[in-house]
C-alpha cells in the first residue's frame, strides 16, 4: 500500500525464515477496519442521496453566487451616482431586467420564489445594507450583533437569538461595514480596526474588522426607536409604578439634577427621553451624545454630536469639548448622553452652577455603584483633589439617581430610585425612595415582584411643594405584596 513512498532502489524487508518457531501467542484481535481512501469517499459523496438539507445548503449557494455575479453586473452597468435618487420602482425594473438576461445567458432557471428572493437580496445589496436589510427592517429586533459572515445574532424581548441570515464571506461583510463608515466619512481597516458610526435611520453603529476581531469582523447595531416612548408607555409596560411617575414629574419639573445608571441594554436612553417629557417647552435645551439618540419632544432644543479623529489624528471634537461649548451658548438644561469620561468634570460643574435640571447615563450596577463612578472618572481625568471635596461635589451637584436594569428573564425595571441628601462626615449620604421588590419566579421563568415605596419621605418635599407639586404622604407608603 505504501511501496509509493518508498526510496528508490529500496529493497522490501525478507520475510521471517519459516524454521523459527513461533511463540505461542493470545487469540489475535481482529484487525481494523482499513481507513476509507480519499478516492473511496468522494465516490460515496458523489453517490450518496441528498438530504432536504443538503438540497437547501446548495439552493442557498446557487442563489448566493448569481447575487454576487449579477451585483458585480449591476455595479458595471448602473451609474452609481443615479443609485442614490433613483426611485425605488425604476430601481427595482433595471434589476429584474439585468437579472433575466444574467440568467439567460447561463441558461438557469429559477422558480418564481426563488426569483423573488434573488431580486429582493439584490436591491437591498444595492439600495440598503444587503442581509442586514430584513432585520433591520424587523420592529421587534432591539439588538443586531454579528459574529463573522456566517453568525449573526438578535435581541428580542431582553433575549438573544441565532438567526439564519448569513453573509457570503468576509469580503461580503466588509463591503456592508464600509458602506456604511463611508457614509458618514470614516473609515476602518487594518490601520484602524474599529469604527463608532450612525445609520441613516439614527441606529448606533460599532465595528472591529481583523486581524483584532479574530474570526471574522464583529458588528453591533442598537437599533433606533421610531416611536417616542412616555412616560404613560413605561407604565404600561411594567418597567415603573405610577407613583414612581408622579414623583419622576415632580422631580423634573423642579429642576432637580438627575442621574440615570445602568448596564448596557438596561433602557438608559429610554429612561432618559422619558423623563425629559415633563421639561416644560419654554426652556433651552442643548444634548451632547456621542451617538445622537436622543428624541426631545420640546421646541428649542440644541442637538451636539461629538467626533473622533480622523485618519490623521487630527479633528477630534470630545464631549467635554462640546460640553465646555455648551456653558457658553445660555442654555437652561444640558443633557449628556453618557457621560463616561473627563467631561464629568465639566458635568458637575454645571449641575452646581445653575443649570438645574440637568440630567445625563452613567454605566453602573446599583446607586452607590453609580456614585464610585462618578469620583473614579473624576481621578481618571487627572484632577488631583482629596476624595473628601470630589464626594462634596458630587453631592452638591447631583440629586437624584434612577436605576434601569434588564433582569434575567429579559424585562427591563426601574429598580431603584435613591435621593442624595449631603453629606455625613465624609461619606455621601444616600435614601432610597422606591425600588422593585422581587419575590419569585414563575415557571417559565419569568420574573414575578412589584414597586414599592421604602416608606421614607422625600428629602426635597418641601421643595416640590414650593414648585406647586404637593405630593401626598401615601405616595411613599410602602405597598404589600399581592
Amino acid at each position: 500500500m505504501f511501496s509509493r513512498y518508498k526510496k528508490e532502489g529500496a529493497a522490501d524487508k525478507p520475510a521471517a525464515s519459516a524454521s523459527v518457531t513461533e511463540l505461542p501467542t493470545a487469540a489475535a484481535a481482529p484487525a481494523p477496519a482499513p481507513e476509507p481512501t480519499a478516492s473511496l469517499r468522494r465516490h460515496v459523496e458523489k453517490h450518496a442521496v441528498p438530504t432536504a438539507a443538503d438540497k437547501e445548503v446548495k439552493r442557498r449557494d446557487r442563489i448566493a453566487d448569481l447575487k454576487l455575479e449579477l451585483h458585480r453586473e449591476l455595479l458595471d452597468n448602473l451609474n452609481l451616482a443615479a443609485l442614490e435618487t433613483a426611485a425605488e420602482g425604476d430601481l427595482r425594473s433595471e434589476i429584474n431586467a439585468i437579472t433575466d438576461e444574467v440568467l439567460a445567458s447561463k441558461n438557469v432557471v429559477l422558480n418564481r420564489e426563488d426569483r423573488t428572493t434573488l431580486c429582493n437580496e439584490l436591491f437591498d445589496e444595492v439600495k440598503g445594507l444587503g442581509p442586514l436589510e430584513t432585520l433591520l427592517k424587523d420592529d421587534s429586533v432591539n439588538d443586531i450583533l454579528v459574529n463573522g459572515p456566517r453568525q449573526i445574532f438578535v435581541e428580542r424581548s431582553g433575549k438573544l437569538e441565532l438567526t439564519d441570515v448569513k453573509f457570503k464571506d468576509e469580503k461580503h461583510l466588509m463591503r456592508i461595514i464600509d458602506k456604511i463608515v463611508s457614509a458618514v466619512g470614516r473609515r476602518v481597516d487594518e490601520s484602524n480596526p474599529y469604527v463608532d458610526a450612525r445609520l441613516q435611520d439614527g441606529s448606533r453603529f460599532n465595528a472591529m474588522v481583523p486581524p483584532i476581531a479574530v474570526d471574522g469582523s464583529l458588528v453591533s447595531i442598537r437599533k433606533f426607536k421610531k416611536d417616542k416612548l412616555g412616560i404613560d408607555d413605561l407604565v404600561g409596560f411594567g418597567a415603573f409604578s405610577e407613583e414612581m411617575a408622579a414623583y419622576l414629574q415632580a422631580a423634573v419639573s423642579t429642576r432637580l439634577n438627575i442621574i440615570v445608571s445602568g448596564g448596557t441594554g438596561s433602557g438608559k436612553t429610554t429612561t432618559l427621553n422619558a423623563l425629559s417629557s415633563f421639561i416644560d417647552d419654554d426652556e433651552r435645551i442643548l444634548t451632547i451624545e456621542d451617538t445622537a439618540e436622543l428624541q426631545l419632544q420640546q421646541t428649542h432644543v440644541g442637538r451636539m454630536e461629538s467626533r473622533p479623529p480622523n485618519v490623521e489624528g487630527k479633528g477630534e471634537v470630545s464631549p467635554r469639548d462640546c460640553l465646555k461649548n455648551a456653558l457658553r451658548m445660555r442654555p437652561d438644561r444640558i443633557i449628556v448622553g453618557e457621560t463616561r469620561g473627563e467631561e464629568v468634570i465639566d458635568m458637575l460643574q454645571a449641575m452646581n452652577t445653575g443649570h438645574d435640571g440637568s440630567m445625563t447615563t452613567i454605566h453602573a450596577n446599583n446607586p452607590r455603584d453609580g456614585i464610585s463612578r462618578l469620583e473614579n472618572m473624576i481621578a481618571m481625568a487627572g484632577i488631583e483633589m482629596p476624595l473628601k471635596a470630589v464626594r462634596s461635589q458630587v453631592s452638591s451637584a447631583v440629586n437624584l439617581l434612577v436605576q434601569a436594569s434588564r433582569l434575567q428573564d429579559g424585562s427591563r425595571r426601574m429598580t431603584s430610585i435613591t435621593e442624595i441628601t449631603g453629606m455625613e462626615g465624609d461619606v455621601i449620604s444616600m435614601q432610597e425612595i422606591f425600588r422593585f421588590q422581587r419575590v419569585g419566579l414563575t415557571p417559565d421563568n419569568k420574573i414575578i415582584g412589584h414597586f414599592t415605596a421604602t416608606g421614607v419621605r422625600s428629602h426635597f418635599s418641601e421643595r416640590f411643594r414650593l414648585w406647586g407639586y404637593d405630593l401626598p404622604a401615601t405616595l411613599f407608603e410602602p405597598v404589600a405584596a399581592e
